[in-house]
């Protein structure tokens, strides 16, 4: 493998001059982009991207309903570092050879990902699916089949490695994040935790399975990162995701816009989050991004020591930090590789929807006392996201008045019920909908409140504040609830303010 050299001043230049005369994709034409500085994200997007990293012939067993069985794989890492090494481990059925491209997502004028390396073809076997262990675990100790040192040269990003079997070409998805320990303006959250929550692989094995009910909220399950990533079990069908976790579905938007705008930006998982609280406090600002399901209390008292700190955070994201987890070792030994569900962040009887979830403690701390608000009442629903104090700083610039709405931009899962926080403002707000016209009783608040430090925590109060900002290559819209309605310069606006903001 050869690195590709990093572009000279004048080529950046060049590039820099070109992206921000186009500057848009996706409904981002009309917007002036961020006044970018030769930061690292803007000088790995001056780098040519390529098209080439979807997916275009990948499938689901009907047996199964969740896994390309044909091809598919897990990394031994969710998060690894630069000089790491990466193993790879990959099934064929029937066997084939296969080769690996691998790809870091970004903007790179519009194309979405840059290749970054590529290998060979490999040797397949088919690997043997794992027992059903205690409390329901799937545990893979699949036979390695690629060991890759993570290049130096490689940015902090969300890499996709593509899986394509030589015999019949079919193709999934690997998923791991590059971080590394640098200052940055923002810290950008992956909700890897969730994904894995959610991943029914090989067939109804999430945590939500219980081996009676396919959507129990109890305790006494357990999932393992050792697995692949199988077809997307909510909302919509996604099968050229399949492998991606819930990357591309509710974080990509966000991540997309941001390199677009040239903000210097770097990724974390949750199991950053979780072992290393130092590494928050080199960021000006982090994000919770998506569908931030799952935390455990070290993730929360980490992120609420970050606010102490004067660390800014801003929740792009809903049903955030609502189911509490343990994480444990796998059967390998490798520590957080494995997590059940052990509580709720959120006070008895304050949701009504699932089944089991009064079997688990509601322990304070409350997800609200950190983030502002927290899911609540029916949990699901749809709204337009209204403007409730249009003199607030985080609508400078956007004409927004008392009453003002971003239609459908709140679904599907959103955060009530805000917390007695001294300067808690709420900056949205609006009831509820199962459908149009059909209100479920719900109130969704979007909050912001001050830090100790003239910090601020802003909570958006919705999975879908990413399709306001941008749609890359491939994005598929929600619609359930409600539609939102795709990239919105007051959107864009809003999350601007909040990162100008953040950097003082």
């Amino acid at each position: 493998m050869s690195a590709e050299p990093s572009p000279s001043r004048r080529e950046f230049l060049k590039q820099l001059a070109v992206t921000g005369a186009i500057g848009a994709v996706g409904g981002c034409a009309s917007e002036t982009p961020h006044t970018p500085r030769p930061n690292p994200i803007v000088l790995e997007n001056a780098r040519p991207g390529s098209p080439h990293w979807r997916l275009t012939k990948t499938g689901v067993d009907p047996a199964t309903k969740w896994r390309c069985p044909w091809i598919e794989g897990y990394c031994s890492h969710t998060s690894i570092r630069a000089g790491e090494e990466l193993t790879l481990f990959v099934s064929t059925n029937p066997p084939s050879p296969f080769r690996v491209e691998f790809f870091r997502l970004g903007w790179y004028g519009g194309a979405g990902a840059r290749q970054v390396h590529e290998t060979g073809p490999l040797k397949g076997i088919t690997q043997k699916d794992p027992p059903v262990g205690p409390k329901r675990r799937r545990d893979c100790d699949w036979e390695p089949s690629l060991s890759l040192r993570i290049p130096k040269e490689w940015l902090s990003g969300v890499y996709l490695g593509k899986l394509t079997a030589d015999r019949d070409g079919w193709q999934s998805y690997v998923v791991f994040i590059v971080r590394d320990d640098r200052r940055a303006d923002v810290l950008f959250q992956c909700s890897d935790h969730t994904w894995q929550a959610y991943n029914r692989w090989p067939t109804q094995f999430a945590l939500y399975d219980d081996g009676e009910s396919s959507w129990y909220w109890g305790g006494h399950v357990e999932v393992s990162f050792n697995r692949p990533y199988g077809r997307y079990c909510q909302i919509f069908d996604a099968p050229l995701s399949q492998g991606s976790g819930e990357f591309l579905l509710w974080e990509f938007p966000t991540a997309f816009w941001l390199e677009q705008q040239g903000y210097d930006v770097t990724y974390i998982s949750n199991r950053d989050t979780h072992q290393d609280p130092a590494g928050l406090l080199r960021a000006r600002t982090m994000l919770s991004v998506g569908h931030d399901e799952y935390w455990s209390i070290e993730m929360f008292r980490h992120v609420q020591a970050a606010v102490a700190a004067g660390v800014n955070v801003a929740f792009l994201s809903g049903d955030t930090c609502y189911g509490k987890i343990g994480l444990h070792p796998d059967g390998q030994g490798k520590p957080d590789r494995v997590f059940e569900r052990t509580g709720v962040f959120g006070p008895p009887h304050g949701t009504r929807d699932f089944v089991a979830i009064n079997t688990l403690p509601h322990e304070r701390p409350y997800a609200n006392e950190l983030i502002g608000a927290h899911s609540t009442g029916v949990v699901t629903g749809g709204a337009d996201w209204a403007c409730a104090t249009p003199d607030h700083w985080i609508f400078a610039g956007t004409e927004m008045k008392q009453g003002d709405a971003i239609p459908g931009l709140v679904g599907w899962e959103w955060h009530g019920d805000p917390a007695p926080i001294p300067g808690l403002e709420i900056v949205a707000t609006g009831p509820t909908f199962d459908a149009p016209g059909k209100p479920n009783g719900g109130i969704f608040t979007a909050t912001v409140y001050p830090g100790p430090k003239k910090n601020f925590v802003f909570n958006a109060g919705t999975i879908w504040w990413g399709d306001g900002l941008s749609e890359p290559p491939g994005y598929l819209r929600p619609s359930v609830y409600t539609t939102p309605h795709g990239p919105a310069p007051r959107v864009q606006q809003i999350t601007r303010n909040l990162l100008e903001r953040g950097r003082g």
